[in-house]
């Protein structure tokens, strides 16, 4: 698809994110079984929920704007993951790899964050006030929908934060 307006963009970038957050709910199994920290492991159980209802709220964004649910591959996201995979491959220490556990998990959350960022401004120019009807919600815009999944992204990252600075990292020194 060739992108030539802003809504053309919208829409790959959606597409971007729904093969973004499918890679990562791949990948976060992966991560919890390597954590040796079991706030670490708790974490990342709590999250592959989260991004199973974001994958969710994507497929409505798109039924909601009359398009079928489908990702781009998404080079950044993929890089990262193997980044993340390269640097916890080298790594026997738990401690210290739990550090770089929560480190590779940031990345990727706060890519999650520019892209939930950019669709919320770029819907909004749009004038998108699309609205998604749930059974347990009613009816919600998809920027609402948009908006908490960005919520969700930056508590994940205040979480990881949060863990390295009390415990993590001063094991692993």
């Amino acid at each position: 698809m060739a992108i030539k307006t802003l809504d053309d963009l919208f829409t790959h970038m959606l597409q971007d994110v729904y093969y973004a957050e499918n890679q990562i709910a791949k990948t976060l199994p992966e991560m919890m079984a390597k954590a040796a920290n079991p706030m670490l492991k708790e974490g990342f159980r709590a999250h592959i929920e989260e991004t199973r209802d974001q994958i969710k709220r994507l497929e409505q964004v798109f039924q909601a704007l009359g398009r079928t649910p489908q990702g781009v591959t998404c080079q950044a996201v993929l890089g990262l993951i193997e980044e993340g995979q390269d640097l916890i491959g080298q790594i026997e220490d738990r401690d210290v790899l739990d550090a770089a556990v929560i480190a590779s998990a940031q990345a990727i959350a706060h890519y999650e964050v520019t892209r939930y960022g950019t669709l919320i401004a770029w819907a909004q120019q749009l004038g998108h006030k699309e609205t998604v009807d749930q059974k347990q919600l009613g009816h919600q815009a998809i920027i609402d929908l948009l908006q908490l999944s960005l919520d969700e992204e930056k508590d994940q990252d205040r979480k990881l934060t949060a863990l390295a600075e009390s415990k993590v990292n001063r094991q692993a020194a």
